[in-house]
Formats: structure tokens, sequence, C-alpha cells
């Protein structure tokens, strides 16, 4: 606090305890972060009064002024903030993807309205409806109307004067059937504006109405013997029907929601916006947000259903989500759903993000193969608080029976991928009986000698295979005895031997990284990797030195049965003084009798 301009110090005394908008402005006069909340003074002196972390530290050493507007509720303080965001574009503020890209349908304005597509909306009264996701999404329901109504494309300045006078004639749309003639008056204005009419229940999502009223009409003309005009709204009918079963259907008693979900994978946000009418799904949205600070996921969320709700239309009075939100939203019921319908459509809608961020990583990485790489090293140098960019970690890991035929193995992955070429085996040399520590103090202490007399680069990260005591033994061989810095982690496991905690630093602590982060998956990936590794290697050395021994000369006894002796009599001495009877209880009695008299024969004077 005392870094700060006495001015930011008098504000902060006299900030009141109502609902609002500050605005964090730097040295230059530039707004650089607007921000909302239900009591202004507790929300702001948070900033000052506690230790910030990462980027929110960072935005709070740049602040030399405040300003604060006070509203009446806390859905003004979101619409507001919301507004300025948009306005100002504040450097520190996550802004959402700017609405005027999205694809929107329009229904223009005129005596005889035009539907079609278009991504600006112009302040002239006429109705847009959307956003859509995509262009193709639009694309499709333009085209069935298209086929179920006959509205005119064409550009023309239609009027109902111009009409009247004989001023205009059809068009080739006309004689190909796909429009009615309203610029020769070969249909009425009341007709046209009742297609208008159903068009805009059908584009809002309201296709039950819509074809309820068709069924009747066509029943009507039926029942007057009116066969052509009836056969005409079936054709209709019929397409409407066909489209509406193409939709996806979720509840029958949901009849106007909508639905948020997220993905946080940290870093990114993945938001899916789904808008059910009469129990379908009638719009699905998809998008993507980057943290500025430390945004928690309810936040992002709450920023984003904000945002839409100003961008859509005809807004539902009930909305679903995965979490409770902190702010009230004006005039809406907020639902999260622990069973039934509702959760089923919630967890479509998180499939739908999920989905969408993999389709968003695979674009990606087909753009930038190492995009993806760069992005989960850049995490984990930010979770370990590394000074360089942990692009090659190695990491070890020993292997023995009964502490004979000791090795390790050492991988080395390169920006997230493994370097075979790189793959060291060791034999311990020094190290007499089972003792992991002084294996791991002997390959760690020839490995990296042998780089420094090299000249060659050292790793930016040292990953052990086990805890605090493996990660100690590394460390005395590294500063200790080689004077040297490298980083140093360890992947420690539970009581079911499952690799459930990162941890790192001198003493060690827990990094909270999440078991099923992007970061976690590729350390356990090299932890697998060095254990496969370093098994490997023992198994041929196990098979080259214990089966390659007095029982592969016994002719009966294979290399199993051979396994499974040592495995339970731990050498071939104690293979030797068994008992008959305690080598059938392991490989039966038959192969018991042949490696009993093989070794009863080999007692006996020649």
């Amino acid at each position: 606090m005392t870094d700060h301009p006495e001015i930011v110090k008098q504000k902060l005394a006299a900030l009141p305890n109502k609902p609002g908008v500050y605005r964090y402005f730097d040295q230059k006069g530039e707004l650089i972060y607007v921000g909302k909340a239900k009591n202004l003074k507790r929300r702001v002196s948070s900033y000052f009064n506690k230790e910030q972390t990462g980027k929110t530290r960072v935005l709070v050493s740049k602040i030399a002024d405040l300003e604060y507007s006070i509203v009446d509720s806390e859905s003004e303080a979101l619409l507001l903030e919301n507004t300025m965001i948009k306005q100002y574009k504040p450097r520190y503020n996550i802004m959402l993807k700017d609405d005027k890209t999205y694809p929107w349908i329009c229904i223009k304005k005129e005596a005889f309205p035009r539907i079609f597509l278009t991504r600006r909306k112009v302040n002239d009264g006429s109705e847009y409806f959307g956003p859509y996701p995509s262009v193709r999404t639009a694309h499709i329901l333009l085209d069935l109307l298209g086929q179920a109504y006959k509205i005119r494309s064409c550009r023309t300045p239609l009027t109902e004067l111009g009409v009247e006078k004989k001023k205009y004639k059809v068009c080739l749309d006309y004689h190909i059937h796909k429009c009615n003639g309203p610029c020769e008056g070969l249909i009425s204005k009341a007709d046209y504006n009742a297609m208008i009419s159903e068009i805009r229940e059908i584009i809002k999502g309201n296709m039950g109405s819509v074809l309820r009223e068709l069924k009747a009409q066509m029943m009507d003309h039926a029942s007057r013997m009116e066969f052509e005009e009836a056969q005409e709204i079936k054709v209709k009918f019929d397409l409407l029907e066909e489209y509406r079963s193409r939709s996806t259907v979720v509840s029958a008693t949901i009849h106007n929601v909508e639905v948020y979900s997220f993905v946080d994978d940290g870093e990114a946000f993945y938001v899916n916006f789904m808008k059910v009418v009469d129990g379908a799904v009638v719009q699905s949205h998809s998008f993507e947000m980057k943290r500025r600070l430390e945004e928690t996921a309810e936040e992002l969320l709450l920023l984003a259903i904000t945002e839409l709700r100003q961008q859509f239309d005809k807004l539902a009075s009930e909305i679903i989500v995965p979490v409770k939100l902190d702010y009230a939203i004006e005039n809406v019921d907020v639902t999260v759903p622990q069973r039934g319908d509702k959760l089923k459509l919630l967890d479509l809608s998180r499939r739908n993000a999920m989905q969408y961020r993999i389709d968003l990583e695979k674009q990606r990485t087909l753009v930038d193969p190492e995009r993806h790489q760069k992005r989960v090293l850049g995490r984990l140098k930010e979770a370990l608080q590394l000074e360089q960019m942990p692009e090659v970690i190695e990491c070890f890991d020993n292997s023995n029976f009964q502490g004979d035929y000791a090795v390790a193995g050492m991988v080395q992955f390169v920006n997230g991928k493994p370097n075979k070429a790189a793959y060291r085996h060791f034999n311990i040399k020094t190290v007499e009986g089972p003792d992991d520590y002084a294996s791991m103090k002997e390959v760690v202490r020839r490995r990296y000698s042998r780089l420094i007399e090299e000249g060659k680069s050292l790793p930016n990260l040292i990953i052990t295979d086990g805890g605090k005591g493996q990660m100690e033994v590394v460390r005395q061989v590294i500063e200790d005895e080689l004077n040297i810095k490298i980083p140093i982690a360890g992947l420690a496991k539970d009581d079911r031997h499952r690799t459930n905690e990162l941890l790192f630093g001198f003493p060690p602590r827990v990094v909270g990284l999440k078991p099923n982060s992007e970061e976690f998956r590729l350390l356990t990936h090299i932890q697998d990797e060095v254990h496969r590794f370093a098994i490997t290697f023992h198994r041929k050395k196990f098979e080259k030195g214990f089966l390659h021994s007095e029982l592969a000369d016994i002719k009966g006894i294979g290399k199993k049965t051979a396994e499974k002796l040592l495995l339970e009599l731990k050498s071939v001495k104690g293979i030797k003084e068994a008992t008959l009877e305690r080598l059938s209880e392991i490989v039966g009695p038959a192969k018991a009798e042949i490696v009993h008299n093989h070794f009863i024969a080999q007692k006996k004077p020649a």
C-alpha cells in the first residue's frame, strides 16, 4: 500500500459499501482494468490489503489512480462492467469475440421484408436473430425457409406505391416458383407479412406453434375440398417437420431455457451456450476465453453469460449452469441441477464445450505442431516457477533383483517428446546390495560428470522416480559434489503405488497440479517411460545372468520354470539346498524331480 500514490489511498478510504463498478488507471492515465463489486469498499481494498500473486500483482503495481460508479443492484453492475469493457478494451480485462464477427439472420424493415444473412447490424428497425456459431448453421435454416416459403430475395427497394403504379416486374425467381411476386402485386402485403410472421417464429425456435397452425389450416382447406391449397400447406408442413426431427430433442418438459457450461484447463476457458425451446436445442454456440489475471471459473462464466445475454434477443427467464453464481441476474431464475432432464441437458452442453476444445487444439496442432507442447511446458515452468522453459527434461529410475544385477535407466524428453537417441543404461558398479539411494547417486554422478567433462549442455529439469529421499540424494550430487544448478522435481506415489504428487524445491513441497492436467500427464508419461526403459534393461541382464546359469543347462527346465524358482528361492544356491517337497510347491512334482535329481547327481563323486 505504501508504494501507491496518495490519491489512491484517499479514494480507498472513501469507497462506499455499495454495489458498483471500479476502474484502474496507470501513470499515463490509461484505463487498464474494469471490475464489478457487490461491495466496492471490500472488493477494491482487497487488491491492496493482501499479498497478490502472478498477473494480479503486476496489475496492482501499475495502479496510479482509480474511479468508481455506484449502481442500484448486482445486475446493473454486471451490465455496466460489460459495457465499459467493450467500449474501452482495458489491457487486463478478458475480451470476448466481437459480436459483429458472428453471422445474424436479418428480417429487413421493408414493406415486403427480405430475409438474409449478415455480419453487420444496422440500427434501422430491422430484426436480427442470432448470433449463429457458423455461417453454415445459419444457411441450413435459410435454405429451409427458402424451400417452405416463397419470399423475395431481390434487393429491389419495393414500396406499396411503386407496386400500385406497376413500376416493377417479376424476375426469374417468380417463374421458377421461388417467389410469390409481390413486386407486381401478385400477393397482398397482408398475406406476405403473414408468411414473415411464421418465419419469425421458426427462427426464434417456436416450431411447434407454427406446425400446429399449419396443420389447422391444412385440415380447414381439406374440409372445404380445397385440396390444392391443402397440398401446398402439407409440403411446407412436411419440410418443417423433417427439420424439427433433425433437431436435438432433449425433453418435452423443458420449454424455454438457456444452458451455460464450461471446460477449464487452467490457461484457457471454454464455454458452451445452448438455447432450448419446446424441448429442442435450437441454438448452440461455443467459444474460448483467455485468462488475463487469476480469474475463477465462476467469474469467467458470469462474464460470458452477461456478454451473451446482451447479444441475444428474446432471452429466457431461466438459465441452467454447473455452479452457483456469485451475482444475481435480474428477472432470471438460476438453476444448478443435481438430477433429471436439466442435468442431462447440462451434460450435453459440457460435452459440446469439451468437443470444441478438442477440435480447436487439433486445428492449432495442424498449423503449429509444437505449439501444444510449448503451451504445456510453459504451464509447467509457471507451476514450478522455473527461470527457464523445461525444454530438456531427464528422468532416472533404478531396478534390481534382491540387490543383485542392479541397473538404472535415464530417459530424455525434448520439448515434451522422447529423445530416444539420448536414452542411457547404467550398470551399477559401486553399490553392494539393494540400496536405491546409493545407486541413484552413482548414476547421477556419472551422467553429469561426463556431460561437464565433455562440455555438453545440461538439462533444464531433473525428475526422480521417487519422493523426498530420492530428490535429496540427487541434490547432494548436483549441488554439493558437482557444484552445478539444475532444478530437481520428484514424483511421489500413494499407498496403492499410483503417482499422485509432484514435489519441488528444498525442502520439497507439493506442487498443486491437478492429476488430470496436461502438465501432470506429461510428467507421468516420462515416469512410465523411464520405468519401462529401466525394467527392460534389467530383464535382459537378469536373463543373461541368472537364466544362462546352471538352470539353463538342465534338460526339461525352461525359462519360465527357472524364473519361478529364482523368484521364490532367490538364488541358484537356494534352489540347490531346497527339499523336493519345497520345489514341488513352486513348480510341481514332475519338474521339481528333474531339478532335484540334477543337483543330487552333481553331489555324487565322479
